[in-house]
């Protein structure tokens, strides 16, 4: 099955769920890692990592196929 095939695919609703919270905690991170005000490195640290995390499982659950 190609990748284009895979993201075109019915996704499981557990899938959809995990794809739809990456979304937001990626979004809530971008934004703090954007923020206008001064904030600990530590806090900017941890919204960087948790960007990359949640982007990872957003892009892992949009590829999850139901099997047939």
């Amino acid at each position: 099955m190609k990748l284009s095939e895979r993201v075109q695919s019915p996704t499981p609703s557990f899938f959809k769920k995990l794809r739809n919270i990456g979304l937001v905690l990626a979004a809530i991170s971008t934004t703090i890692v954007a923020a206008p005000i001064a904030l600990p490195a530590v806090v900017i640290q941890i919204a960087g990592y948790l960007a990359v995390a949640s982007s990872v499982a957003s892009a892992v659950s949009q590829t999850a196929v139901e099997s047939e």
